[in-house]
């Protein structure tokens, strides 16, 4: 999650005194406002209960009022702070840090507590219906979708809850997984918008995993609904045999046999993403980025017209970042505009291409964050795998990084992979010794006239290299 305050305002209280908001924005959008004293309380909640070894700097009072610069000023340390604490493992992580957004959130939306009706909808479009309060976590909304499908305790924390968006084309847009700190019914409410809609989809990427789904009726049915949604979107690619052959295990209904099956099929179980821009293989290009089996696929149409496909696995890059840019004048903005800023998203990741050759690439996406979520929930889970843990282990395991700041961007940057568990250059070293150059070869549009799918890109440029096992 990235978190900034791109802007003030200056509001009335309700004894018509003025004072200046922070606007705490994730992901670009609006999440709360508050006060300096808010922050500061949080602050003084944090130091009591962790220490103040622990706690990062945070700005200092002011006897006289701010000047505008000084407002500023205020405001860029604050959004350091936010980062700071949202990036320790402990803090970040911490109920005392979570419930304080979550209350500002519901405070900032002006939503009162009390018993409301949720819809939550599966994969095929069918909606759940659950009586939640408005002040529900994540987990909890979770939890009663869960119940009210009968899902099994122990296969809850195999699935999470998407916010989705609709598009005209019939498909839709992962804009993010909901978050440990924010409640959904108030999320969805404040987008004021018919297009965005929370969905129940599985959270995890080792299609091995699918057997202990597949195990439980409730868990095959969800599995085998997003399944047949992911082909219909043409995320999971099927050609005219393919298709005869899943058509006749539908109408049978063998749904664990329809499933075997189309994990055999190219793309499943990945996550497609809108049309963007990238600047590999050269500036300036056009891409759809697909995110699953441990990689980012790309396929990307070159400024002469030709069409490649490529993978980068995440075993062979060292490690990325996600910046944003957004317009600043003065550290305000207009209030009217202030719940969604027009926000320049790239993730960027440093790739080991061959041996000794690290290159970065970057991505120009509104789904950036989302792209580095998929990449560090994929990691997380290799290295739960490597030392022999299991799915149930890591559900609670969070996002980890470093946040930077220069000039007017704000930048995330995720812990090394290649690196890991050692962060010495030597292991990077070691490691390429087993990696060899890079080829990029294109298809011929032949290749793709048996597949149904929408995608326009077709080709391939391969890359060899480290698999798994050698995390």
């Amino acid at each position: 999650m990235h978190f900034s305050i791109p802007e003030t305002e200056v509001r009335s209280d309700e004894n018509g005194s003025t004072y200046v908001a922070y606007n705490i924005h994730v992901n670009g959008v609006l999440h709360c406002r508050v006060r300096y004293s808010q922050l500061l309380g949080l602050h003084e909640q944090i130091k009591k209960e962790y220490g103040n070894n622990v706690v990062p700097a945070f700005p200092p009072k002011k006897i006289f009022t701010l000047t505008p610069a000084e407002v500023d000023q205020r405001r860029e340390q604050l959004e350091k702070y936010m980062q700071a604490v949202r990036q320790d493992p402990i803090l970040g992580s911490s109920e005392m840090f979570n419930s304080f957004l979550r209350k500002a959130q519901q405070e900032t939306q002006q939503i009162p507590t009390e018993e409301v009706q949720l819809e939550i909808y599966l994969s095929n479009g069918q909606k759940v219906k659950v009586n939640i309060l408005t002040s529900d976590q994540t987990e909890d909304v979770l939890e009663a979708v869960a119940s009210k499908l009968d899902l099994p305790d122990e296969l809850v924390g195999y699935f999470s809850l998407f916010l989705v968006q609709e598009r005209g084309d019939g498909g839709c847009t992962y804009v993010r997984k909901l978050q440990e700190f924010e409640l959904p019914y108030v999320s969805i409410t404040s987008l004021h918008s018919p297009d965005y809609r929370i969905v129940l989809r599985k959270s995890y990427w080792d299609t091995a995993y699918d057997s202990d789904v597949m195990d439980d009726s409730v868990g095959l049915n969800l599995l085998y609904a997003q399944t047949v949604s992911d082909i219909e979107r043409g995320w999971i690619l099927v050609n005219k045999e393919q298709h005869r052959q899943l058509k006749s295990l539908q109408e049978k209904g063998s749904k664990k046999e329809f499933i075997r099956l189309a994990q055999t099929l190219k793309y499943y179980g990945y996550i497609k993403f809108d049309p963007c821009i990238t600047d590999f293989p050269e500036k300036g290009c056009h891409v759809i980025v697909g995110a699953g089996n441990n990689e980012l696929n790309f396929h990307v149409k070159l400024p002469s017209d030709q069409m490649k496909e490529g993978s980068f696995k995440v075993t062979r890059m060292r490690c990325w970042r996600v910046t944003s840019s957004v317009p600043v004048a003065n550290g305000t903005a207009n209030p009217s505009s202030s719940s969604k800023c027009d926000v320049k998203l790239e993730l960027a990741f440093e790739y080991l291409m061959s041996k000794d050759r690290l290159q970065w690439v970057t991505i120009t996406s509104p789904q950036a964050i989302m792209m580095s979520i998929c990449l560090q929930s994929m990691v997380d889970e290799l290295m739960v795998k490597k030392s022999g843990g299991n799915i149930k282990k890591m559900q609670k395991k969070r996002l980890n990084g470093t946040f930077q700041r220069s000039d007017s961007q704000q930048a995330v940057k995720s812990p090394p992979l290649l690196d890991s568990p050692d962060p010495s250059r030597e292991q990077v070293v070691k490691l390429s010794t087993k990696l060899s150059s890079v080829s990029l070869r294109g298809l011929s549009s032949s290749n793709s006239a048996s597949d149904i799918s929408g995608n326009d890109f077709h080709g391939n440029y391969a890359f060899e290299g480290i698999g798994d096992d050698d995390l």
